[in-house]
């Protein structure tokens, strides 16, 4: 399969002035607060992200947190003397196109203001389009087929979306066809999965055995007849 490159607009849009993003990606072995240059371009990024990490580290150091909207333009306007627009768009570019800070987005947490503060969730689609991101760039270098557990990682994102299937699958909608092919496949693998729950979850109700009993007779996990039961 073939995945198309996603711009970091389209995955993370941290401003509404489009800051252009560097391909690179910084070593994920990096100490907190620092990115591992890859190419001439981060390098004049990295005393800009220095600067931040030292002025935020609560959203720049140890763990990266989701940039609210429009953080660009309070940062020039908080430190017009330390920070300057082209160099800083450079930064924040390089900053979120970075896997740790992906890994951020993908994990679901709030977007924080310069405060440290969480506030609005995450849009589903640049969720989405994070984990594709993601699975795109460890799907190259992995020796294994990752696509079961990017499967099971969509299913969950849609899940804490609370969106409806039509919604979702409109607000992911996008160009790339072996993308759109996954999303469809996890999308049957989560009606099986669910399809397997209720019958389970039928035959236990009508068998009158408890429910350690019922998973003895039958060799079944715990865990799943309790997902079973609970669904």
């Amino acid at each position: 399969m073939t995945f198309m490159t996603m711009t970091s607009t389209e995955i993370d849009p941290v401003d509404d002035k489009s800051i252009a993003l560097d391909n690179s990606n910084p070593s994920p072995g990096a100490p907190p607060g620092k990115h591992t240059p890859a190419v001439s371009g981060s390098r004049s990024a990295q005393p800009v992200l220095e600067k931040l990490f030292e002025l935020y580290p609560q959203l720049f150091g140890a763990e990266f947190r989701p940039l609210k909207l429009g953080i660009f333009q309070e940062l020039l306007a908080a430190h017009p003397e330390q920070l300057q627009r082209e160099s800083l768009k450079a930064a924040l570019g390089f900053h979120t196109r970075s896997t740790r800070y992906l890994q951020s987005v993908a994990a679901g947490h709030k977007r924080h203001d310069l405060q440290g503060n969480p506030g609005e969730e995450v849009a589903p689609e640049h969720v989405y389009l994070t984990l594709l991101e993601l699975f795109r760039r460890r799907q190259t270098r992995a020796r294994e087929d990752l696509r079961p557990k990017f499967r099971a990682q969509l299913m969950a994102a849609y899940e804490a979306s609370g969106l409806s299937r039509q919604d979702y699958q409109a607000k992911v909608q996008n160009s790339d066809a072996d993308a759109t092919a996954l999303l469809e496949e996890a999308f049957a693998e989560r009606e099986q999965k669910l399809a397997k729950h209720e019958a389970l979850r039928r035959t236990f109700e009508s068998s009158g055995k408890s429910a350690d009993e019922f998973a003895g007779m039958y060799g079944i996990d715990k865990r799943e007849l309790a997902a079973a039961i609970k669904a």
